[in-house]
């Protein structure tokens, strides 16, 4: 398919957009390793026709790296693989999707062997979404959850100053011959990304997104920004987004979101911290008890399809399957834009 260019937008397929992206990062200095991860995952959020885990990302990322706040030559390294159930990835500073993909395998042998076993990785630059992960483990017939603390930019609940981060959460169940139930989402009422994309559209936002500095109720992305965002669902949002900080920053030896703000100085930055990915064998867990798990569990969700209702991800992987078919669309501007990054690297960084 290559590319093919109409009279207001770019079509590519899939395999060019990936090699555009990782083109972009090789130039701006980013090894192997780095690069080829990236491109990966912020392809596939294009690929998915999740905007805000685009090629949107791909400037964050090279401020990053400018900045020094990422090594663009990190190797990860497994820094503790002996216990039976934890496999535990130094990112050595680089970003987490590389230190995901050296880990993955070790997290899939010792799932199947023991039932469960989990993921650390310390010492990170977090990237895009989670879906990517608990999709990966959806992909050798694993369920699994992943998570991670961000910089402090959502207010606990019945607070005026931010402490928590977006600290998002995702789950992933593996279907036969079929896409994965997937969620994902942020524990803050909407993700930093998508209020940044308001912003540059000069879109005001819904109410209940967000407060000003002075911690009153605001609709301007930019004074939101600014000031902090709230959990969803008031208390029990903040109360999911203080585990994460408990079990995916403190647990694992690693940044919570108001250190990693501190660390970096700015919100304008990818955030340096950990992940915590858990990984579970359906078969291990039910036994003989109720059969097949996974056969149960269609049982289930159809038992939710009968009455309208519509599984999460569904609208993604509809996306995924039209771009597949007949390519990823960029506007223009978004293509000039992806070139000049090719062209330049961290030059292109106004």
């Amino acid at each position: 398919m290559g590319i093919q260019i109409m009279s207001d937008e770019i079509k590519l397929s899939v395999a060019e957009l990936q090699n555009r992206v990782e083109a972009a990062f090789n130039k701006a200095g980013l090894n192997s390793v780095q690069a080829g991860a990236l491109a990966r995952v912020i392809t596939a959020g294009e690929r998915d026709n999740c905007k805000s885990h685009g090629i949107y990302r791909i400037d964050g990322a090279l401020r990053t790296v400018q900045a020094k706040k990422v090594d663009p030559q990190a190797v990860p390294e497994i820094s503790d693989n002996e216990r039976p159930a934890i496999v535990r990835v130094n990112a050595n500073g680089g970003f987490a999707n590389a230190a995901f993909e050296l880990g993955l395998p070790h997290l899939v042998e010792k799932t199947k062997k023991n039932g469960l076993a989990a993921l650390i990785i310390n010492n990170c630059t977090h990237f895009s979404a989670l879906w990517p992960e608990v999709e990966a483990l959806t992909d050798h017939g694993l369920s699994g959850m992943a998570m991670c603390p961000s910089y402090s930019t959502v207010v606990p609940a019945g607070g005026t100053k931010p402490l928590l981060g977006t600290n998002p959460f995702a789950f992933g169940w593996p279907r036969e011959n079929k896409s994965p139930y997937v969620f994902d989402f942020a524990t803050s009422v909407a993700a930093r990304g998508e209020i940044e994309i308001y912003r540059r559209a000069g879109k005001q936002l819904p109410e209940g997104w967000a407060i000003d500095s002075d911690g009153n109720p605001t609709t301007d992305p930019d004074a939101a920004l600014a000031g902090a965002m709230l959990p969803f669902g008031e208390h029990k949002g903040s109360a999911i987004s203080t585990m994460i900080e408990l079990m995916a920053g403190i647990m694992i030896g690693d940044l919570t979101s108001k250190e990693a703000l501190d660390f970096l100085g700015t919100t304008s930055l990818a955030p340096n911290h950990g992940e915590l990915i858990l990984a579970f064998c359906p078969e291990a867990f039910s036994g003989s008890r109720r059969g097949n798990a996974l056969a149960a569990a269609e049982v289930f969700f159809q038992s939710i399809v009968d009455q309208g209702s519509r599984l999460p991800s569904q609208r993604r992987y509809i996306a995924r399957e039209q771009a597949n078919q007949n390519g990823i669309f960029l506007s223009k501007q978004e293509f000039e834009q992806l070139e000049k990054q090719q062209e330049l690297g961290l030059d292109s960084i106004n």
